[in-house]
């Protein structure tokens, strides 16, 4: 599912689970054991990519939350075993924001929901030109819960944020490249070379001083990051979205993440 390997000073994490990486309790299990093994001493870049050709993350395993909320009526029941669910991908997260490392996300073809909240906790993204970028939470009657929204305000402007989140359009790599979330936009099947170079130029500074810009440049906005979450585990015990989740997961279409 995910593999962990250290390469002349840089991390590379590889996310291997069809179809498309998606995130449950296994997923974060595997990604907090990851974080485990990380040592500033021995590495000091990371790479985060997918070796699926569907791309780098579909989001949140929307198929294992609904039985979750299906398999447990009690409403207490339920809403402990969502903020588990929740307060552990947001320590994730969390970890993976404050790396005193410098990020490099590698990213290809579906970037959606929970998968582009992984992507905006890393320092830089690399997109090749099949990239997409989208945050579909609403059509399920929910908000992204994983740090999306405070996460992507720092990083770019709030109309695009409106423009994102309030539509579930997707951008493109060209796109995202121009309104800054993506640093570098590369030729399909690239991005994971792209990166590993720029992770080399990263080892060439001053790991103090690295990371010390880092933590100035990029804040964590912990107050936000606080009612976003707040704001998912309210909306997500609703009927409404347990019946569109029931849609998604009865689905007879390939691709149901798409757009």
């Amino acid at each position: 599912m995910t593999e962990l390997r250290l390469v002349d000073g840089v991390y590379e994490l590889e996310l291997s689970s069809p179809p498309v990486n998606e995130i449950g309790m296994e997923m974060i299990a595997h990604l907090e054991r990851a974080l485990d093994e990380i040592d500033p001493s021995q590495g000091r870049a990371l790479i985060i990519y997918s070796s699926l050709t569907t791309g780098f993350c579909a989001g949140a395993d929307l198929r294992g939350l609904y039985a979750g909320i299906r398999d447990t009526p009690e409403l207490e029941a339920r809403s402990a075993r969502i903020n588990d669910f929740i307060d552990r991908i947001h320590n994730v997260m969390n970890r993976l924001d404050m790396l005193p490392l410098t990020t490099i996300g590698a990213i290809h073809g579906v970037c959606f929901g929970g998968g582009f909240e992984l992507a905006l906790t890393c320092d830089l993204l690399i997109a090749d030109k099949t990239a997409r970028f989208c945050f579909p939470e609403l059509r399920l009657g929910i908000v992204p819960g994983f740090g999306g929204i405070p996460r992507l305000k720092r990083d770019v402007g709030n109309g695009v944020v409106r423009d994102l989140l309030l539509t579930g359009r997707s951008l493109n790599a060209k796109k995202a490249q121009t309104i800054g979330l993506v640093s570098q936009m590369v030729a399909q099947g690239k991005h994971v070379d792209v990166a590993r170079a720029t992770a080399r130029q990263a080892l060439r500074f001053d790991a103090d001083a690295a990371s010390t810009c880092k933590a100035f440049i990029k804040p964590m906005p912990h107050a936000e990051l606080e009612a976003e979450k707040q704001h998912f585990k309210r909306l997500i015990l609703r009927p409404v979205v347990e019946a569109a989740l029931k849609k998604f997961v009865e689905s007879t279409d390939l691709r149901p993440y798409l757009p």
